[in-house]
């Protein structure tokens, strides 16, 4: 009788015990699979950001080389000082001095990265690097926008109102409403040693952050959208 309740005992335990590996095996099978779904989710959401950024790279390209075409017809004007009205070629310098007040803002395109920040998918976001660049990703992209802002702001605020009254909006010299004269003032060379202040600031070109070799916030915004290319870039 006690064999066979030692046997019983043993059976039941045996049993017991492949129940168990059965249920640790369907667990660590299940863990497995979870962990396979979220690595699938994360290629899809790295590869919509990493669409993302490259067309919001090609816009800031494009933006920076507007803000590059401005400076260049401001310091052409400035260039000219002091302006003699009467023996400039007033053609080539009509020409070269139309772009000087073309502003341009940085809008990119945010919604994958709102959509990855704000809710749950950002822990399957993996990389440590890319998630912090992610979460400061909007207080860089404002530090950059407000000096586009600030410039937009002060010309349509003060240096335009103050080059229209005198030259107009077209600039057409050949106007006789148009005078010609204020080209040798101080007031019109104020204006373009400003136009030229606020584009440095737009572009990082101010001797001071230079000299410091302190990062301004063009550099800043570029490194790290380049940096958010290079960590979600799609596995091949």
């Amino acid at each position: 009788m006690e064999n066979k309740t030692g046997k019983y005992f043993k059976y039941a335990i045996g049993e017991i015990v492949l129940v168990m590996i059965g249920i640790l095996l369907a667990l660590q099978v299940n863990n497995w699979n979870q962990q396979r779904i979220a690595i699938q989710k994360e290629q899809l959401l790295l590869e919509a950001l990493h669409n993302e950024f490259v067309e919001n790279k090609a816009q800031f390209e494009k933006v920076v080389d507007r803000h590059k075409l401005a400076m260049a017809s401001t310091q052409y004007v400035i260039a000219q000082f002091p302006i003699d009205p009467k023996t400039i070629n007033i053609k080539t310098f009509r020409e070269k001095m139309i772009g000087w007040g073309r502003g341009i803002t940085f809008n990119p395109t945010q919604g994958v990265i709102r959509s990855l920040v704000n809710t749950s998918s950002f822990e399957l976001i993996s990389n440590a690097e890319l998630r912090r660049l992610l979460v400061s990703w909007e207080d860089i992209l404002a530090d950059y926008q407000e000096e586009e802002s600030m410039a937009i702001k002060d010309n349509y605020e003060i240096l335009f109102p103050e080059i229209t009254q005198f030259l107009g909006w077209k600039l057409d010299f050949d106007d006789e409403r148009v005078d010609i004269n204020f080209l040798s003032t101080l007031q019109f060379e104020t204006i373009f040693y400003r136009r030229e202040d606020n584009l440095k600031n737009i572009l990082g070109l101010h001797k001071i952050e230079i000299e410091s070799s302190k990062i301004s916030e063009l550099e800043r915004i570029k490194t790290t959208i380049d940096r958010i290319i290079e960590l979600s870039k799609p596995e091949k």
